[in-house]
């Protein structure tokens, strides 16, 4: 177990990604504490030829690293939020969330042409082969577009961009924060704004989980916490949390701070295939977050077919 002046061990996924994000936390961390990372192998990133909906969910990510982090072989962990599971392991919270980067998805074709930003999805041949292992990207994709045909498309950024290059699909939709913290934003052909693809809950927020018990290490991370990602980090967990959703359920949540304190929540949900849809935002003060979020979550689920949350 660390002392009061070891370094903090600091889990994480060892893509080159996930290390740059890590080292966001280690710097935040600089003047309070040295930390540095320990590098530890998910199932999520062993298993690479299905989606993850297939394979136990996006909970795969961090099952190993939470592992660890209950045994005492690391401090802390470094998740992308959108990765980390609504409900965490006994004994396990998260200590806080750092300032979000851009939340929108983009859109990368294999052969860039030219894009309308209002219509993006619209310059793709009929029937094109659209990769992605993202259910919620698919789900709103086919609402607008069902010729499309979905292909799984699934690795670290580097990996996916390489399978594009290579003719595996025509496009594919990538989180725009990680273009953007990898230093390749400009791969980006088009950058889709959340009234036409709405983010994964969590999206562009590094987030970072704890032993509960370690009172001490949680008040030195809280002092680096960002405010307004906070905030939105709430909403749009409690969202998740009273949809009860998993990787088989397409759902879409952004939060977003207003002018005198008032949030906005946008959130939907869908069926896979695109054929169902239903959308709905929710206003109210930022310190209600959490309600907000669950207030909403309850009115997608009463009026959206049952089906959809099996």
């Amino acid at each position: 177990m660390t002392t009061a002046m070891s370094p903090i061990r600091i889990g994480t996924r060892g893509s080159p990604l996930a290390l740059i994000q890590t080292r966001l936390v280690i710097d935040a961390l600089r003047g309070v504490r040295e930390a540095e990372p320990v590098v530890i192998r998910t199932t999520g990133d062993t298993v690479q030829d299905r989606r993850l909906a297939d394979i136990g969910g996006k909970g795969l990510f961090a099952k190993e690293i939470h592992d660890a982090l209950a045994q005492g072989r690391i401090d802390a962990a470094m998740h992308s939020l959108k990765d980390l599971e609504t409900d965490l392991p006994p004994g396990i919270v998260l200590a806080c969330v750092l300032a979000r980067e851009d939340a929108r998805d983009a859109l990368i074709l294999a052969a860039p042409g030219p894009i309308d930003p209002a219509q993006p999805f619209a310059s793709l041949p009929r029937g094109a082969r659209i990769g992605t292992a993202s259910v919620r990207r698919q789900a709103q994709v086919l609402h607008v577009r069902p010729d499309l045909v979905m292909t799984t498309l699934r690795g670290n950024v580097e990996t996916r961009l390489a399978k594009l290059l290579a003719g595996e699909c025509a496009a594919t939709l990538l989180a725009h924060a990680g273009l953007k913290r990898l230093g390749i934003a400009e791969r980006a052909n088009a950058i889709l704004e959340p009234d036409i693809v709405l983010p994964a809950a969590g999206q562009g927020i590094v987030g970072i989980t704890v032993r509960e018990r370690d009172a001490a290490l949680r008040t030195q991370l809280g002092g680096i916490a960002d405010p307004a990602a906070t905030v939105a980090a709430t909403a749009e967990r409690a969202l998740l949390a009273e949809l009860d959703g998993s990787c088989r359920t397409p759902i879409g949540a952004y939060a977003v701070l207003l002018p005198g304190g008032a949030l906005r929540l946008s959130a939907m949900v869908a069926r896979i295939d695109g054929s169902f849809l239903l959308r709905r935002d929710l206003e109210g003060s930022a310190s209600d977050a959490a309600r907000i979020g669950h207030a909403l979550g309850a009115s997608l689920r009463a009026d959206s077919p049952g089906d959809i949350f099996v």
